[in-house]
């Protein structure tokens, strides 16, 4: 075996966008996509590449649990919370969940996947979280950090319902992780959504208030390093202001432009969820193959 079979549960934009990742991955390789309505695209369009699909939801999964060792939830916080994070634990399966459910622990792949690599039940926190946290993490290994404040930008037409009806809940998930895991003593995080045609990439501002010195050189390097990192499982992730020093505090900008698999390019707050989530995909895989051996 030199593959690991996923499911996915929610054939919408964002499972389909995993699918075509999914496809591209040298260590994943798809068993199902689940969803609950049988007129569904999204299943419909699986179907067409050959693969496997039910409109049974979990039940499928219940009733074949060989499908998958990895299952992706790109449904509901409620439905994952209360049905398929119980269902997955009790059947064994890794579940990495891309809803804001948060039962399982929170993780992002350059921070704390070492963390994470042996629980079942991973949360990718948010689309701004994934692409934040690791640079405030960068720079909080170098300078410490009372306050931190985030402004994130995205096109209006890549902000469903789900995101907006959850905004309150988005901004407070993402501020947590921002101290939890990016090292900040207090942090706050702002939303926009940009009318704007043609559609703006995701925009990431970053203002760290800090204390004590700091080597503003070595922070600089640091966070292109960092960035780096990212871009080897996201590549329209980029630098686009370098950090600098004004008033006191240290301020970063980082863009994040879709690979377009599925999503248009302009979607990069939601192709920073599905590659981040492919990318701790790997990192299971990874470990599941190696148990194998």
């Amino acid at each position: 075996m030199n593959k690991v079979k996923v499911a996915i549960i929610g054939p919408g934009n964002i499972g389909s966008d995993l699918m075509y990742k999914i496809m591209r991955s040298k260590s994943l390789e798809m068993g199902a996509m689940i969803g609950i309505d049988p007129e569904s695209e999204g299943l419909k369009r699986a179907a067409a590449l050959g693969f496997k699909t039910s409109h049974e939801g979990i039940k499928y999964i219940q009733d074949n649990p060989d499908c998958a060792k990895i299952v992706f939830d790109a449904t509901t916080a409620k439905v994952h919370e209360k049905v398929h994070a119980p269902i997955l634990k009790e059947l064994g399966i890794i579940a990495i969940d891309l809803t804001p459910a948060a039962v399982g622990k929170i993780c992002t792949p350059l921070v704390n996947m070492e963390e994470c690599i042996n629980e079942m039940n991973v949360n990718l926190i948010t689309c701004g979280g994934q692409a934040t946290t690791p640079i405030a993490n960068a720079v909080s290994s170098l300078v410490d950090i009372d306050y931190l404040e985030v402004i994130t930008t995205v096109a209006s037409k890549s902000a469903g319902p789900g995101t907006r009806s959850n905004i309150d809940e988005y901004c407070r998930t993402t501020a947590k992780a921002l101290t939890s895991l990016g090292g900040a003593k207090k942090s706050k995080v702002f939303t926009i959504f940009n009318p704007a045609v043609p559609e703006i990439a995701m925009r990431n501002t970053l203002f760290f208030i800090p204390f004590g010195e700091f080597n503003i050189e070595e922070v600089v390097a640091a966070v292109e390093k960092r960035v780096k990192e990212i871009q080897e499982y996201v590549p329209g992730y980029e630098l686009t202001m370098s950090p600098v020093v004004e008033n006191g505090y240290i301020a970063t900008t980082v863009s994040v432009n879709g690979a377009g698999d599925f999503l248009p390019s302009y979607a990069g707050n939601l192709d920073m969820e599905t590659s981040s989530a492919v990318k701790m995909a790997e990192m299971f895989a990874e470990k599941i193959l190696k148990e194998n051996k």
